[in-house]
């Protein structure tokens, strides 16, 4: 009995549980898996539910709305050891080095572009109405300055980098 019931909502689960999937971010299989254990569960404490296409339907979306909630709690650990290779001394080392040169390129830019590059870079994370009211410029005028000192900013490191490889 409990073996034909099985049989008949084989489909029917897979099918629900294709159907739930996508909206969780979980595989089609790891519902059906979740299904088929709380039916086993069911099965061994109460009988087979009176209703079973209902239950089986009800049980596909419990399920779906634990893995979303599941998935919205779940964070990634912050320390994750697999990740040590990449922050690693060698690692630090070279960010380090990067952000020197690039502090060093905005010192030399023309202008106010050393001023206006160190306040959208600031960790304080500055508005731009903020910015334009610290360098004394209209708001307005903020975005094409800002592109002017990116592309100065982007032709001097150019250069940088090619002198480097020319002599290496």
């Amino acid at each position: 009995m409990e073996h034909d019931l099985l049989a008949v909502l084989r489909p029917q689960l897979a099918a629900e549980a294709s159907a739930e999937a996508h909206a969780t971010g979980t595989e089609p299989a790891d519902l059906e898996q979740a299904v088929w254990l709380r039916l086993l569960e069911r099965l061994a404490a109460d009988g087979p539910p009176p209703d079973p296409q209902g239950w089986l339907r009800r049980a596909v979306r419990a399920e779906s709305r634990r893995a979303r909630r599941t998935a919205r709690r779940e964070r990634p650990y912050a320390g994750d050891p697999a990740d040590d290779g990449e922050r690693g001394p060698e690692h630090l080392a070279l960010t380090a080095a990067r952000h020197r040169a690039l502090r060093d390129a905005v010192h030399r830019l023309p202008g106010r572009c050393p001023r206006l590059l160190r306040a959208l870079l600031s960790p304080r994370d500055l508005t731009y109405h903020e910015i334009a009211g610290e360098l004394g410029i209209s708001q307005g005028s903020l975005g094409p300055e800002r592109s002017r000192c990116l592309g100065c900013l982007r032709r001097l490191l150019a250069q940088e980098v090619a002198t480097r490889e020319a002599r290496g």
